[in-house]
């Protein structure tokens, strides 16, 4: 028995760990604080993301696991994992660029990404130049000698514009120096893994398709490089932006499903898509599994043939269409977030995208009436009434 008196015992309880058998769920290690028997190993945990663990801020074994599932899934050589997509996407940007640097960026982008970008100009001085994501030729005559980074999206919110990956970062050239950073959210490495295509960084929303359940917020950052990822952790662990261990935790316990979710919402996808098409409320729908879509091609070469688990329509009655059919849904949720089980709506014009005016949204392919879907995994039949019925109302 110890011979510590209560109230030191009560503060220092054994700590179990298992004994001929294993745990098959990645447990929760939700302590801040790692301890040492040896004052070095201590001082060596301090040296980079590869170290032994000390502090939850600078890592954590729940986090690492969720890091390295997702590097796996990537192919990558390693991850960061951040508390939300913008943690990560920050982290991975103000970690690379500094004062008087250029980035090249696709102009229809998440309006979380596309503020941040207005934020580093106007305060830090990094110009941007925007270009379609169409051809290569724009990336090609938008390099600089200052530029540092092309930023790009699998599928572009809310548009669905695939970009050609190997076209557009092959045409950095060797040698450049240029980072290529591609926002995978949409796509999930079940339909496109970037850094097959030459691409060095890739960011998820861990909240969307990779967790899935509308109980976690998230982000991710994986690397194709060691040394680029130390770059990022450096500022990463500065700038605050740390993934929780609960939150990783039920991120792992989403992303043992993302295969299944992901097929299903596909194939509710394509199906919505098609019977939007012929409606006479809907001026256009945007879906790379359609074969009108300006991207089919690439689609079918870098998603698999698969269009993802996202759409968006264009209402002929514009915005006030827009706005009728995302409040006459019942069974579709009006909400702002995508990648979940259940299928959720939004109007990006007056939300996601409401920072910019008529003519960014036009260069950006957003219209007025322009509505997203967010598939989730609900039977497509009971999802095409209700989304008939708000239609009917919107017409």
């Amino acid at each position: 028995m110890s011979t510590e008196h209560p109230e030191t015992r009560v503060v220092h309880p054994a700590v179990t760990t298992p004994a001929g058998s294993r745990p098959l769920g990645v447990p929760i290690y939700q302590s801040h604080l790692f301890a040492f028997d040896d004052a070095d190993e201590m001082a060596a945990a301090f040296d980079g993301p590869d170290g032994a663990f000390f502090y939850n801020r600078l890592g954590n074994p729940t986090v690492r696991a969720f890091e390295n599932a997702v590097a796996d899934l990537e192919g990558g050589v390693s991850a960061h994992a951040t508390a939300s997509g913008m943690g990560a996407i920050n982290a991975v940007l103000m970690a690379l660029l500094k004062s008087g640097d250029h980035v090249i960026a696709q102009s229809c982008l998440y309006g979380g990404t596309y503020t941040l970008l207005k934020d580093l100009t106007e305060r830090w001085g990094v110009e941007v130049t925007y270009v379609s994501g169409e051809d290569p030729a724009e990336v090609r005559d938008a390099l600089r000698p200052e530029t540092k980074v092309l930023y790009l999206e699998t599928i572009a919110n809310p548009t669905t514009q695939v970009a050609d990956l190997p076209a557009l970062a092959g045409a950095l050239g060797e040698g450049s120096g240029v980072l290529t950073v591609v926002d995978n959210t949409f796509a999930t490495p079940l339909l496109c893994r970037p850094i097959e295509h030459g691409v060095d960084i890739v960011v998820h929303s861990a909240t969307k398709f990779l967790s899935g359940h509308s109980d976690i917020v998230g982000g991710i950052a994986v690397f194709a490089d060691a040394a680029v990822h130390r770059t990022v952790w450096d500022h990463a662990v500065e700038l605050g932006s740390t993934a929780d261990p609960f939150a990783a935790w039920l991120a792992l316990r989403g992303l043992a499903t993302v295969g299944l979710r992901v097929a299903r919402q596909n194939e509710t996808a394509l199906e919505l898509a098609r019977r939007l098409s012929g409606h006479p409320a809907v001026r256009r729908v945007d879906y790379p599994g359609l074969p009108e879509h300006p991207q089919h091609e690439a689609a079918g070469r870098l998603l698999g043939g698969r269009g993802g688990g996202v759409l968006s329509f264009e209402l002929a009655g514009g915005r006030a269409a827009g706005r009728t059919f995302v409040e006459a849904v019942r069974l579709v949720s009006l909400a702002p977030s995508l990648g979940d089980v259940k299928t959720l709506v939004m109007h990006p014009a007056s939300t996601s995208h409401r920072k910019l005016d008529a003519a960014a949204l036009a260069a950006a392919g957003i219209g007025e009436g322009t509505v997203r879907l967010s598939v989730g995994i609900e039977h497509p039949d009971d999802l095409w009434a209700d989304v008939e019925q708000a239609l009917a109302k919107a017409g």
